[in-house]
This record gives structure tokens, sequence and C-alpha cells, in this order.
């Protein structure tokens, strides 16, 4: 079973949101900081980083 990248996120981020419970803060400082990571300069360290 193929399950689409956006949809097993979607999926992972609801049950961390349900079982975790972290403030609204904290996971809007999570969104948009990996925005901007995406966004900046810092996305290609940060891949070479994560493989």
């Amino acid at each position: 079973m193929d399950v689409p990248l956006w949809l097993a996120l979607i999926v992972v981020g609801w049950l961390g949101v349900k079982l975790v419970r972290p403030p609204w803060w904290l996971i809007a400082v999570l969104l948009l900081g990996g925005y901007l990571l995406a966004e900046s300069g810092l996305a290609s360290v940060a891949d070479t980083t994560v493989k």
C-alpha cells in the first residue's frame, strides 16, 4: 500500500497533537521555523545532515 507523504505527515501530526498535547504556540513555532528553514540557505545543510 502506497501512502502519500503529505497524508502520512498529517496523520502523524494529528496523532502527536492528540497524544502529547503540546501547547499551540510550540506547534506554531515549529511550523514557522520549518518553513523558514526550508526557504533559507541552511536547507542544504539540514538536508545533508538528515540524510
